[in-house]
């Protein structure tokens, strides 16, 4: 597997919520602030105020996440989103991730999320894309489908391959890792708001 390849991969398991991750226990998700690293540690700020450290994986993953636009969703897009449901089963996105082509498929479906109490993420093929002005679309998956409306000031991302040499203190991050025998956490995979972007997930 190439570079993108792996790193495309990691931004799918990063954003999938649900995702089972080969470790014991369950995966940990921190979203914060990079204080600083080495090559062994990451010591962060959590967007709670915590300052935590982890252990940097030998071979953790990192991911970069741009900005993209509505404009980049067509039909058959395969795209993930974090929302509000609504009394009559739809959707409001919080946030919408256009994802590569080599992404399609991981972590399909609907599932509750952290973003914000009561939140989902649903990652779906995209249909019936209504467009820049309408700003709604059909996202089908498995298991059924939802529609989802898209508010205007909704940030829209994507992804781009990233390396262990772009975590400087100042990157605001997402967090997939472990918690180890010992206790501490291990960060396994990294997702890294591009030029200062804060990762909306």
């Amino acid at each position: 597997m190439n570079h993108f390849s792996r790193a495309a991969l990691a931004g799918a398991m990063l954003v999938a919520a649900g995702a089972a991750f080969a470790q014991s226990g369950p995966p940990v998700r921190i979203r914060g602030t990079i204080d600083a690293v080495t090559a062994q540690e990451l010591t962060v700020t959590a967007r709670s105020g915590e300052k935590i450290k982890l252990a940097l994986a030998a071979d953790a993953n990192v991911t970069l996440i741009v900005p993209a636009k509505l404009a980049d969703i067509k039909d058959g897009t395969y795209v993930g989103t974090a929302a509000m449901p609504q009394p009559d089963g739809s959707l409001v996105a919080l946030e919408v991730q256009v994802f590569p082509e080599r992404m399609r498929g991981v972590g399909e479906g609907s599932r509750p999320f952290d973003l914000k109490p009561g939140s989902t993420m649903t990652n779906a093929t995209a249909a019936d894309v209504a467009g820049v002005e309408g700003r709604t679309l059909t996202l089908k998956y498995k298991d059924g489908e939802k529609k989802l409306v898209v508010p205007k000031d909704v940030p829209i991302v994507t992804y781009e391959p990233g390396d262990k040499a772009m975590l400087k203190a100042g990157g605001h991050v997402i967090i997939f890792g472990s918690k180890r025998p010992d206790g501490s956490l291990q960060a396994d995979r990294i997702a890294l708001g591009k030029d200062g972007m804060v990762p909306p997930m």
